[in-house]
């Protein structure tokens, strides 16, 4: 039995065996970076007592931004900026800017929804624009827009959703911004696309793992879906791994900082470790396999730090870590 969708209201889980639920989403962008094409990996975490954002090039620099400074602080961080240079060349020099001072956030996500500005610039050209405070940050910074900016293409979302049977998740892709569920209950997995029923998966108990196609707005979306660990985890405090792709799919990055610390963390605590993931690498399960063969016939070596699948020709991928929480 699938104890994440069988178990009763009342029985309880170890918390020892529970990695803390937090809010993690890591967002995949495919950008300029002193003039070089470059992916950027964006982490946005949050718990109880912190907040902050993880900036990740492989190869280039990382550095985490505190949104909220202080342990129970109410305030969150000033607008800054820091001169960086990158790893591959000393005298490659990049500037960060971010004001987060009256972000906005959609139901207690760690990712901010408006009123806040991410932005990396090189030789005064402005190279990533992350936000929708583009007059705030041209009179902080000083830097002239010649064009029209655009959003920086999007690829890949991954994120971490705690819940008991309801797991939901925001994600933007053509252009488009909607809201996946996934409802696992009675050995029954639905999934909802903004609050429409898409997909229902029924005995889960044997189909613990597959791949199914339905459309959105005409659009084609392969959902892949494992929810191995809920089945060999009698105490229901492992995860399930599911996956929406879009097109050509998009990239599959290395888990850094706070997410790379939940994997660990998890890994360390859990009474069945061999179902648990590597912590330097997304899963050991094999629905991101399928999702890579899927997008590319198999034929991606994927041994970059950041594995890409397909052309990325208007390709998007939706990866969820749904963690059973009671």
């Amino acid at each position: 039995m699938i104890p994440a969708c069988f178990s009763q209201p009342n029985t309880l889980s170890s918390s020892s065996q529970v990695p803390d639920p937090q809010n993690l989403i890591t967002c995949i962008y495919q950008t300029q970076l002193s003039g070089s094409p470059s992916y950027l990996t964006l982490t946005w975490s949050k718990t109880l007592f912190s907040h902050s954002l993880t900036i990740y090039a492989a190869d280039s620099f990382s550095i985490t931004i505190s949104l909220h400074p202080l342990t129970f602080s109410f305030f969150r961080t000033r607008p800054g900026s820091k001169s960086i240079y990158l790893s591959r060349s000393r005298c490659q020099r990049i500037k960060l800017y971010w004001d987060f001072t009256r972000a906005e956030f959609t139901r207690n996500s760690a990712e901010p929804e408006s009123c806040f500005y991410v932005a990396i610039s090189w030789d005064t050209k402005l190279e990533f624009f992350l936000g929708d405070l583009v007059d705030e940050l041209t009179r902080r910074s000083g830097l002239v827009m010649t064009r029209r900016l655009r959003e920086p293409a999007l690829l890949s979302r991954r994120e971490h959703v705690f819940g008991r049977r309801n797991y939901v998740s925001r994600a933007q892709f053509l252009g488009t911004k909607h809201e996946f569920g996934i409802e696992c209950s009675g050995g029954v997995l639905k999934v909802k696309v903004d609050g429409e029923i898409s997909l229902i998966i029924k005995r889960l108990a044997w189909k613990f793992r597959g791949n199914e196609k339905f459309y959105v707005g005409g659009i084609e979306v392969e959902f892949f879906w494992d929810v191995f660990n809920w089945v060999n985890d009698n105490n229901g405090n492992g995860h399930g791994v599911f996956v929406f792709q879009v097109g050509d799919g998009g990239v599959w990055p290395d888990m850094v900082g706070p997410e790379k610390r939940l994997m660990k963390k998890s890994l360390s605590s859990s009474p069945v470790s061999g179902t648990m993931p590597s912590p330097s690498t997304p899963s050991c399960s094999s629905v991101l396999q399928w999702a890579e063969e899927s997008s590319d016939g198999g034929r991606s070596s994927c041994s970059s730090s950041i594995r890409s699948c397909g052309s990325n020709g208007g390709g998007f991928s939706l990866l969820l870590y749904a963690w059973r929480k009671d």
